[in-house]
Order: structure tokens, then sequence, then C-alpha cells
């Protein structure tokens, strides 16, 4: 054996053990004629003591040891005179009898350690090199805790894990599809799926009623913090069910994995809200609810003044800050400069300030009175010492804009806590969006998703105000996941396929094979996908996906370490019979 125990593992009780350990050199100390190593693996630190008076040779050798050289050691373990309680194998060393070079490390390009002085293209580069940093090891411990529990609590629930294919037919109404050329069907395709969809109900049509599956899905679409070409769902699926039932199973989930892993126990419901109040408080789909600051409207409180910005505006609304009033010039000419960015997308913001003397100072003082503002403070229950910051113009923009101010102001006074975790499900999500370019509406969860059947008439009269029986769960204004009842109604599916565009043929040609399959009876049924990646990177407090994934993929879509993706020998698209036609841009 290579070791007898990990370099995380001893304590105080192995004193005076003879062991084994091998890993990687951390940081060597020279001090006169003692050298101190530290040694880690993936479980941890052991400091390692060589005595050039007691063997020379021997710690002539261990000062000739590097940065990631792999060692092996043996030893007697002794209490430390210097403890480290910082780690913990703090209160032990090991005196060193035997060192065995297994291999040498030319300097690496980054320092490997937590705080590290590589940045991100170089840390991706070397990913074998990043993967060895602790907070990144941990990351993917984490991860696959989640996975495990997440496992166990399915099955304790009746879930079956079945997979489902990956090279799979385009079905393109979503994102863009990575596609993959057949060499034994030439000119023809497969595509990566986006998700299982399709193939789990088909699996709640041949009788498995309770399905899951931890599955790589890729989507072909530009690239952000939460994004990556290709990441990982926690797929679910169950027959003879309500949107209720699904929610309670999943809700249970969640809470579950919490408790297990954050010790953290949910008591009550994680709260609804529809989608509606969603945007029209918040102005998105995955609100924040760590802090307040809900919208307020006060378009009826602005007009006639001889105030264009206000008077010409279809939607006027703002947040209040609590306690935000000695707001500086130049804080709030920053604010300004924020909301006027290119991705926030506003043209200007109107401020008003309600000092703690009970006077107001805003910038529109030339078109409003004081009591005038007087009534803007009371719509939002503001108080002395409160700041009002104002949007206007479209509605659709406006909250957007206004959306990216609140979290903005909610990060600026410390109200996003990544230790602080607040649920929620939205609901009564639209089931239909209308498209000015293309003149038609599209699914805005998928074709399969049911509507709500208390608007089923409006599918024939008003197909934009039907309500989807779909859901999402939000965390600290992050969707964590989402689904839907589906349709198993032959003649409400080809209803939907009709609003959506769908001639029979080409419903036939897309999804020919599950049409047919709800032909030969189809159980209600309903499912949820958890994105794994965004659910890590909640519970680890992480930015970015990225950092929860051993191998992720840059901006570009490109894994600088592997190259990857790169071109093809002139052989194999003669193989696969494809000819390839690049244009300069």
């Amino acid at each position: 054996m290579y070791r007898t125990h990990t370099c995380g593992e001893l304590r105080i009780s192995d004193k005076d053990k003879n062991v084994t350990l091998a890993g990687w050199v951390q940081r060597i100390r020279k001090m006169g004629g003692m050298t101190f190593i530290d040694i880690r693996d993936r479980y941890g630190i052991t400091q390692l003591v060589f005595n050039h008076e007691n063997d020379p040779e021997l710690c002539d050798l261990a000062n000739k040891l590097g940065r990631e050289f792999v060692i092996q050691v043996s030893g007697i373990v002794k209490e430390r005179s210097n403890k480290n309680k910082n780690i913990p194998t703090g209160d032990i060393e090991l005196i060193v009898n035997n060192l065995v070079i297994l291999h040498s490390s030319e300097i690496p390009p980054f320092t490997i350690e937590d705080e590290s002085d590589g940045g991100d293209d170089l840390r991706m580069q070397y990913r074998y090199l990043d993967l060895r940093r602790n907070c990144v090891r941990k990351n993917l411990e984490l991860r696959h805790k989640i996975a495990f529990e997440v496992r166990k609590y399915l099955d304790q629930q009746n879930f079956l894990e079945i997979e489902t294919p990956m090279l799979i037919k385009s079905t393109p109404e979503g994102a863009r599809d990575f596609v993959v050329p057949s060499r034994m069907n030439p000119g023809e395709f497969y595509a990566l799926p986006q998700s299982p969809q399709t193939f789990k109900q088909l699996l709640m049509v041949s009788v498995f009623d309770r399905y899951f599956q931890i599955v790589k899905c890729f989507r072909d679409e530009d690239l952000r913090a939460d994004r990556q070409p290709e990441f990982t769902q926690i797929d679910c699926e169950m027959s003879f069910v309500e949107q209720e039932d699904v929610l309670n199973i999943f809700e249970g989930m969640i809470k579950h994995l919490f408790k297990e892993i954050k010790q953290i126990d949910f008591k009550d419901p994680f709260p609804r809200m529809t989608w509606a109040d969603a945007m029209k408080y918040y102005g998105s789909d995955k609100p924040d609810l760590r802090f307040g600051m809900q919208f307020v409207e006060l378009k009826d409180l602005t007009e006639g003044k001889n105030f264009g910005v206000f008077d010409n505006a279809e939607y006027v609304a703002g947040i209040c800050a609590k306690g935000c009033a000695s707001y500086t010039r130049k804080q709030l000419d920053e604010l300004t400069e924020f909301v006027k960015r290119p991705q926030v997308g506003a043209k200007g913001l109107v401020y008003v300030r309600y000092d703690e003397n009970g006077s107001f100072k805003s910038s529109v003082d030339k078109f409003y009175t004081a009591e005038d503002l007087k009534k803007w403070a009371e719509r939002f229950n503001a108080n002395p010492g409160d700041l009002i910051l104002i949007l206007a113009g479209e509605k659709t923009k406006t909250q957007k804009a206004l959306c990216e101010l609140r979290l903005e102001m909610g990060t600026r006074l410390g109200l996003r806590d990544k230790n602080k975790f607040a649920p929620l499900w939205v609901i009564d999500f639209p089931l239909l969006e209308w498209d000015e370019e293309t003149q038609r509406y599209y699914a805005m969860h998928h074709p399969f998703t049911s509507p709500n059947l208390n608007d089923i008439d409006l599918l024939d009269s008003d197909p934009g105000k039907v309500r989807a029986n779909a859901y999402d769960m939000v965390f600290n204004g992050v969707e964590l996941g989402g689904g839907s009842i589906r349709i198993h109604d032959s003649e409400l599916q080809d209803k939907m396929f009709r609003i959506l565009g769908f001639t029979e043929e080409k419903a036939q040609y897309q999804f020919g094979f599950l049409i047919n399959a709800f032909k030969y009876g189809a159980p209600p049924h309903g499912g949820l996908a958890f994105g794994l990646d965004r659910l890590v990177s909640l519970f680890a407090g992480l930015d970015s996906i990225r950092d929860c994934i051993a191998f992720p993929k840059n901006n570009s879509g490109r894994d600088t370490m592997s190259g990857a993706p790169s071109v093809l020998d002139e052989s194999q698209l003669e193989e696969l019979q494809l000819k390839l036609d690049i244009h300069d841009k």
C-alpha cells in the first residue's frame, strides 16, 4: 500500500504510531537545520518534519523537493509544539524517516491555494491543477452529496432512475440544438437532448409512474454565469398527479437537501406567487425575496404637472430604499449611470429624498410640490430617512430596468446574504408568448405544457391570456427548476400544435412517435427538472455554476484545457460525407 492513512486523517490520538502518507507537496519551509513540508491530498494537509542533525541525507533529499512533487513518506506521529488550529491535523506532525519521490513536478503556473494568483482563463487552461485547490474540491464533494441525497430521497418516494438516449431526433422549438452527423445515414443528423422531455413522457405511457434521472442536457445558446452548453438536470416525471402533488413531492426533496446538507430545517410551506404578481411587484419571474423593495406604481400621481418624462410614459414606478436619504449626489449619479447601462436599459432616474427632518428633496422639484412628493411617499409607505428611486417608460422594459436597480440596491445595502435562503414557487405562467417578428405564438415552456383548465375556452378567443399549469422553484432570485402538468389529451394536444403554427404534417414529423404513443392510453402526468449545477451553486454560495463543474467551458463555449471544439481531419469529414463552407466574418 502507498499509504496507511490520508493526509487529513491523523489526530492526537494517533501519537507514536508508525504511518505512511502519500500526496502532493503543498509548501516547503526551511528553518536552520529543520525542514518542514506540508503534504496534501483530497482529504487534508499534514505537516512533515525533517531534521538535518538526525538524518542529513534524508533532509538533503527533502530540500530537493518542489511544489506539487508527488511523494510517499513514512514516520512517527508526534504532538506539535506550535499547534495549528486552522486545520484538523494541526495538533500533530510526522517525523519522517523515509521519503520516496513518486513523481517530480514543473513549477505550476499559479499557486494551488484557496486564494490563488491565477486568473479564470489560466485556471481553466490548467483545470486539473485548479481542481487540487481546496475550495474547488469542496464544491465537487458538495455536488456528490447533493446527488446522493437526491437519489436517496427519490428512491424512498418510489421513483426509478431510468436512462434515456443521448442521440435523438432534432425538434427545434426551444434553444438551438447541438447536432451530430450520422456516418451510417449520410446527410442525416442526430441532436443532443436539450432535455429528456419526450422520452420521460413516453415512460409515463409505458407504466413507469415515477421516473427520475440525473442527466446531461445540451443547449447551443449564448453563455453567462448560470449557463453552460452542457449542464446537468435532476429530471423527474410522475403519473396520475396534479400540480399540488408535484409541488409537495419536490418541495419535500429540497427541504430534505437543506436539512441533510446545510442543517437548515424549513418548517413552513414555501410561499407561492403568481407570475403576474412576480412581474408586478419585482419585474422578474424569479424574484429575490431575501429583501423587500417591492415595486410601487404611481403613474396616476404624476400626471398633469408638465413633466414630459412621466406624462408620456406608459409606466411609472419605483422602489423605496430604507435609510438611504443620506445618499450623496455622487452616489445618486452612480445609480443614474447604472440604470443607463445597455444591459439595464433605462433612460434616466428620478429620486426623492425624504430627509430625517420630514422635508423632501428631489430631482423633479421644478415640477412637483412638497405636497405632491408627500403623496408619493405615502404610496411607498416611506418614512423620514428613506430614498425613493423612480423609473418611467414602456412597461416591460421599465420593469426589467427597475428589477436590476432593485437588485443593485439590495447588493449595495448588504441585503443579498448568501447564507440566507428565501424559497418561492412561481405559478400560473402564461402558456404562450407572442413573437412580433414571426407573427406567431410560441410555447413559453414547451408544446406539451397543459393550459390551466379554467382558461381552456380562451385558447380560441384570446390565446395570449391563457395561463399554463406550470411552476418554477426560485431561491434567492435564481430559478432552481421548473416544470408543468403535461397535456395527455390528444385533441387538446392537436389544438396546441395548431395554435403554435404546426401543420399536421410538421407535428407528425417532429413528434409523431409521442403522438402515436398517446393513442394507446396516456395517463395524466406532470413533472419538473432541477438544475443540479445551480442547486450546488446555491448551496456553495457561488456566483457562477462553472465553479461546481469539474471541466466547464468558458463564455465562448470553449474548453481551453483540451482545445474543444476543434477542426476535424479531412478523412473524418469524408467518412461523414460532409463538406465545409466557411465564410470569413
